[in-house]
């Protein structure tokens, strides 16, 4: 059976219930359905963040998540996937990314999620610029973020 999986990147904002309601709809076949929302800060260690902007390189972007939405499939006996990820300039308060997994129990549907986000915040190709009132300046990468990635190599 194929899997409906959804992989979008938008600049328009994406509402979370629409997206649970489009996924899980006519299906009796879920049994728990997990959802992760990245949310913009206001404030990143102190420092007050005005807005984010986030770029990244169409195509290869979509196939990227696309593998990685492919891996946890394989890894973990899902019934339905949605990865949505926004781009452009996002505000404090607004939503950057969302992660919907579901499968007929809660454990898989929450280790998929986990492993996507940790992939998402750690290796997929975007680009982040935060701007402050000291001026814009890209992100680098966390080394944190890359160790959350890397524990599910080990498993």
């Amino acid at each position: 059976m194929t899997i409906p999986v959804t992989i979008r990147i938008q600049q328009a904002d994406f509402d979370i219930a629409q997206e649970i309601a489009a996924l899980t709809d006519g299906r009796a076949d879920i049994g728990a359905v997990v959802t992760f929302t990245g949310i913009c800060r206001g404030d990143d260690s102190g420092k007050a963040v005005a807005a984010l902007t986030l770029e990244h390189y169409p195509g290869m972007a979509e196939a990227e998540i696309a593998r990685h939405a492919d891996t946890a499939i394989s890894r973990w006996p899902l019934t339905a996937l949605t990865v949505i990820h926004r781009v452009g300039r996002i505000l404090p308060g607004e939503n950057i990314v969302l992660v919907v997994t579901a499968s007929v129990h809660r454990e898989a549907a929450f280790h998929a999620a986990e492993f996507l986000m940790d992939y998402l915040k750690a290796h997929a190709p975007f680009w982040k610029r935060e701007e402050s009132a000291l001026g814009a300046a890209w992100v680098d990468a966390r080394e944190h973020d890359d160790a959350a990635a890397d524990r599910w190599t080990s498993r």
